[in-house]
Parts: structure tokens; sequence; C-alpha cells
């Protein structure tokens, strides 16, 4: 007897949710741009008791990183870390293989855990992004209360969230466990429909 074919094929955490193109009310310049981050290196650092010295004096000798403040970020372009919690931190690269070697450099002073495909990730920018983003976010956004290099572990619409502004376009990445995909996709897209949105893909 044959044995039977499987084809296994990855799919990204807004498969299924998110199309391309134009959406929401359709006149004049869209409001909002979605785009999709797919295929990003995410990983969780959480640092050892009394071990946060060494692990920024490591992160810096390997990785030229430095450990962002309670609600800050340090990120240069595609790669850094977002503050996550106390001793907590998200590492973000371009893709997962370039966060490989992290477990193997902290060791014995921090619990390393990878995150590429457990959360999902939409930049939110244009216009009208902090207008559609403030019908769900619980922090202020305003530009005296949150800007470009701040973060925030929160809630949108009732699902758990962490978003970090990325300029002041403005431009704010937003990341979700990717089991909830699917219900903030529903929100945001409600949300951005009265300017108009349109989504993309990463380049």
């Amino acid at each position: 007897m044959s044995e039977p074919i499987t084809t296994w094929a990855p799919r990204g955490a807004w498969a299924g949710h998110a199309g391309p193109g134009r959406h929401g009310r359709m006149q004049g310049e869209a409001g909002l741009r979605l785009t999709l981050r797919e295929g990003l290196g995410l990983a969780t650092i959480i640092a050892g008791d009394g071990q946060e010295a060494a692990l920024g004096a490591i992160l810096a000798e390997r990785y030229g990183w430095s450990l962002p403040e309670p609600g800050a970020t340090a990120l240069s372009g595609e790669r850094g870390l977002v503050w996550s919690g106390p001793g907590q931190w998200l590492a973000v690269a371009e893709s997962g293989r370039a966060l490989g070697g992290l477990p193997g450099a902290l060791r014995g002073v921090a619990a390393v855990t990878d995150q590429s495909d457990a959360r999902a990730i939409v930049r939110v920018s244009g216009p009208r992004a902090r207008a559609a983003l403030a019908k769900g976010v619980t922090v202020d956004l305003h530009p005296r209360a949150f800007g470009p290099g701040r973060t925030a572990v929160t809630s949108i619409a009732h699902i758990g969230a962490q978003l970090w502004q990325v300029d002041a376009g403005p431009s704010y990445d937003v990341a979700v466990a990717r089991s909830f995909a699917g219900s903030f996709w529903s929100w945001l897209t409600d949300a951005a429909a009265e300017y108009g949105y349109e989504v993309r893909e990463s380049a």
C-alpha cells in the first residue's frame, strides 16, 4: 500500500485574514497603510536574577544593542530590543536566523524563547494611524505622551498586544499572539474603514 503524500507549506500569521489592496472609504488618499510584517525574527529575553548588567554587557559586545529603559525601544533599522516588562525584552530582527545565536550567547544570564512564529505583527502608518488605533488602545497615544521610541504592553479591543512607535509619521508596529490575529484584524479594519486603508505585504 502506497504511503499518502502530504505537502506542508508554511503560512504567514496573516494568511486567510488580510488581502493586499485598497479597502474602506475609497475617496481620496488612504488614511492608513497596514503593512503585514511577515518573516521577522522575534525572541523574548528574560534576565536571570542579578544578571541584568551581565546581559547588557553581552548584548552590547556581541550585537551592539543596549537594553532600553522601561517603556522604551532601542532599535536600529529592523534590529534591536523592545522593553516588554521588568527584566524582559523582545529582540527583533529581519529574520529568525539573525537571532539564532542568542540562546548560546546568553546562556547562564538570561532565558531566551523564540517567538518568531508565535506572534503576528502589522505596521500601522499614515495620517490617520493614531486616530484609528485610539479607538481601542488603552494608552494615550497623543504625541506629548507617546512618541517615537516608546512602547506599551496593553490591550486593544480586549486583545493583549504590544505596540511601539517606529517614527513620527506616525508609524506603529503592533504585535498580538498569532492565535488572535484574525480577531485583531477584524477590529483593526473596522477601525480603519472610515479613513480608507491600504494593505501591503512586507517588502
